[in-house]
Parts: C-alpha cells; sequence; structure tokens
C-alpha cells in the first residue's frame, strides 16, 4: 500500500484544548477560603482578647521594674491580686494567709524569706529592695491563676 503525497500533506498537529481557567473557583475552593478566612478571624479575636485580658500583667510586671522598694512591690503584688480576683477577698488576707494564697494562685515557689519580706519586712525596713522579693513578684505576675477551690469572681465570670 502506498500513501498519496498528497495525503501527508493533510496532516495537521494533534489541537490542544486552551488551559483549563483557574477563575471561577469551584464550589469547594470557596468552602475552603471561608473556612480558612473563619479560622484566621477567630485566631486573631482570640488572641486580642487573651492581650487585653493580660494587660494587667503587663502593666504589674512594668511597676515591678520601676519599683524601688519592697514595700512598693508589695503593694503591686496586692493590686494585681485584687484585680485578678475581688476586693472583698484579696483585700482581707494579711501575714501568712496572704502567702499561702500567693503561693496556692501561683507557679512561683515562696522561700521563708520572701515571705518574712511580705509580711513583716516591709514595715522594718521599708526602704530596701530585695531582689528575691522582686523575682517572686514577678514570677507570681506572670504565672498566676485563681486558686480553683475559690468561687469564681464576677471579673472572671465576665470576661476570662
Amino acid at each position: 500500500m502506498m500513501l498519496d503525497a498528497s495525503s501527508l500533506d493533510q496532516l495537521r498537529d494533534v489541537a490542544v484544548p486552551p488551559p483549563v481557567s483557574w477563575w471561577p473557583l469551584a464550589p469547594g475552593w470557596w468552602v475552603l477560603i471561608a473556612v480558612v478566612v473563619a479560622g484566621v478571624v477567630f485566631g486573631v479575636l482570640k488572641w486580642r482578647r487573651h492581650w487585653l485580658a493580660d494587660a494587667y500583667r503587663r502593666d504589674a510586671l512594668e511597676a515591678v521594674d520601676r519599683a524601688s522598694t519592697d514595700a512598693a512591690i508589695v503593694q503591686i503584688l496586692k493590686r494585681t491580686a485584687i484585680g485578678a480576683d475581688t476586693r472583698s477577698h484579696v483585700g482581707s488576707l494579711t501575714g501568712r494567709r496572704w502567702c499561702d494564697w500567693l503561693s496556692a494562685t501561683g507557679d512561683a515557689s515562696m522561700t521563708d524569706e520572701t515571705a518574712e519580706r511580705i509580711t513583716v519586712g516591709v514595715y522594718r525596713d521599708g526602704n530596701r529592695r530585695t531582689p528575691e522579693l522582686a523575682d517572686f513578684a514577678k514570677r507570681w505576675i506572670r504565672t498566676h491563676r485563681m486558686n480553683p477551690s475559690q468561687p469564681e469572681s464576677p471579673q472572671q465570670a465576665g470576661g476570662r
């Protein structure tokens, strides 16, 4: 069988269809985009809420850095504790009960020297600043959580 030269001239390349357009997107992509956007918005809102809720911690840490005496540091601890819990509960704590409450609500271990500085040391030589008390205060401010055995405070119930 012999091919005619004219039949070879009639051969053409395979017709390639145009590439598939990526737009408009298929419905599955729209669902995926919506889920990702919702996740990002949720994450940003959760981070913002956490950031705003911890503003008192940042302020207290700065105040401890600026404090020049142990008495000022103890006042900052008390203000921070009242801000995190209720004034009626924390405001009445003094002496050993105050130290026990600080130990129970924070991850910072309290040495006997720190407890002594908090309870009576600030009254003996209030113009002194001890690094141990400042370190304890910073650790407590960063890590404290309210004691689970205590009833939930109105501030905790409202936004934490």
